[in-house]
């Protein structure tokens, strides 16, 4: 007589190799998933291919730096150089304009396609992408259209912001128009700020620009420690998610068993 064949308890059970908590699809990634992640992947390996050249060009080519990252001293320094006469505003709110909200639509792509996952995702420990998620589904567009026109004045990453309007449902122009405002009020304050500095914000950006290779080589030290110690605590968080998934799973397969052995002995 044949013994019959042992099937594990956990046959099919096991969770797939692209069920991954750091991706924010569940299932086979489609066409669709792979672009818009990648453009996001790219967009960060763009800023920091950018990073070393920050410090540099905030003193001698800021317009240039604005059209690459849009970082808050370059339009300060930008507006400061305008006050001396080195370019004009208008040149300098459009450079702006391009810098920051050049990437803004992909994290707006993200949240139609991949909604609370990637809120969840971008929304860390904190978990603010949770409480932003209540709000637009207590208020609507209510809440939606002022966050995104506010979001480069408010104290969290304006992604988490973007995600929710296009997982709420916003069209595409709406967010880009929205997101215009923002951005221009925002480079309009601080064009206000370097054009009001004039002269002394002038020097002090050349002086930047001056030890600009130490000032970068510390930038970067500081990002990849930062990176390099939230990389491990998301990899952290995510094995112990698992190890308590598979000890649920073995206690339950336990319990079965020790179940089925008291039905045969019952039976006997």
């Amino acid at each position: 007589m044949a013994e019959p064949v042992k099937v594990a308890a956990d046959e099919g059970q096991q969770r797939p190799a692209y069920d991954d908590p750091r991706i924010p699809w569940s299932g086979p990634p489609r066409r669709v998933d792979i672009v818009c992640w990648a453009g996001i992947v790219l967009s960060g390996i763009f800023y920091w291919a950018t990073l070393p050249f920050r410090a540099s060009l905030v003193g001698t080519h800021p317009v240039v730096l604005e059209l690459l990252n849009g970082s808050t001293e370059a339009i300060v320094a930008a507006a400061a150089f305008a006050r001396v006469g080195h370019g004009t505003l208008i040149v300098v709110l459009l450079a702006a304009l391009f810098g920051l909200i050049k990437f803004d639509p992909l994290f707006w792509w993200a949240g139609r396609l991949w909604g609370e996952r990637v809120i969840a995702l971008l929304g860390g420990r904190r978990n603010r992408g949770a409480r932003y998620m209540v709000r637009v589904k207590r208020w609507g567009r209510k809440f939606t259209w002022p966050a995104v026109v506010v979001s480069p004045f408010l104290p969290i990453p304006s992604a988490i912001i973007f995600v929710i309007a296009g997982w709420a449902g916003m069209r595409l122009l709406t967010f880009i128009i929205l997101d215009a405002i923002g951005t221009l009020l925002w480079a309009g304050t601080l064009a206000g700020l370097g054009y009001a500095l004039g002269h002394h914000a002038v020097v002090v950006a050349q002086t930047i620009s001056h030890y600009g290779l130490w000032i970068s080589i510390g930038l970067v030290v500081v990002i990849v420690f930062f990176q390099v110690r939230s990389q491990r605590h998301m990899m952290r968080t995510a094995n112990e998610a698992r190890a308590g998934s598979a000890a649920k799973d073995e206690a339950r397969d336990e319990a079965r068993d020790e179940a089925r052995d008291e039905d045969g002995a019952a039976a006997t």
